[in-house]
């Protein structure tokens, strides 16, 4: 079973309070617009850099501009995890998490705290940034709290608050650890 839940609770404050102490510079901002390819609305912190600094993921704000609602705050930026989880995805990864969510109670049990965890965080961020999140309460990201859907966000929640809070996002960066790890450059922007 992943860390005791009271341990994950208290990570979510410090989780954000490092992320919010590392504001994008315009040099950030310019590195996550060529990897997306277009201007990351919303952006706040750089939640998960590369060991050579670039950003890895970045954390949205739960309200865009215009009023928008955005439930994925943790938001998976580098090409090259992208590129390695979307290969995961295609290899039918998908299906065997979520058989796992459905015969491992333990697992389905973290995941739902995962849910939990990544809800505490965009409500604290949300209550910081004085951003209404009512539009999205109780939506996380990925498929969370009973099904894997999307694994670009479990992992970029992995990256962000660290391992042991999402059991399928370090499930999968694990899987993908040849093509991507965090502690290894392989940047191409």
């Amino acid at each position: 079973m992943i860390r005791q839940r009271n341990e994950v609770d208290m990570k979510v404050e410090e989780v954000l309070d490092a992320v919010m102490r590392d504001p994008p510079t315009a040099e950030d901002v310019d590195v996550v617009e060529r990897q997306l390819g277009r201007y990351p609305r919303g952006i706040v912190a750089i939640g998960a850099r590369c060991v050579c600094g670039r950003p890895l993921a970045v954390i949205t704000r739960p309200m865009l501009e215009g009023g928008i609602p955005f439930p994925t705050s943790c938001y998976l930026t580098s090409p090259e995890a992208v590129k390695a989880v979307s290969h995961a995805e295609a290899e039918g990864s998908m299906r065997g998490y979520n058989e796992m969510l459905e015969n491992d109670e333990d697992v389905a049990a973290d995941y739902r705290h995962a849910h939990e965890a990544y809800l505490a965080f965009r409500h604290a961020l949300a209550q910081r940034l004085g951003d209404d999140e009512s539009h999205i309460a109780g939506t996380s990201a990925g498929g969370m709290p009973v099904r894997v859907k999307c694994l670009h966000a479990l992992v970029a929640q992995s990256l962000v608050m660290g391992s042991g809070v999402n059991p399928i996002g370090d499930r999968a960066l694990e899987q993908v650890n040849g093509e991507f790890s965090p502690v290894v450059c392989r940047c191409s922007l």
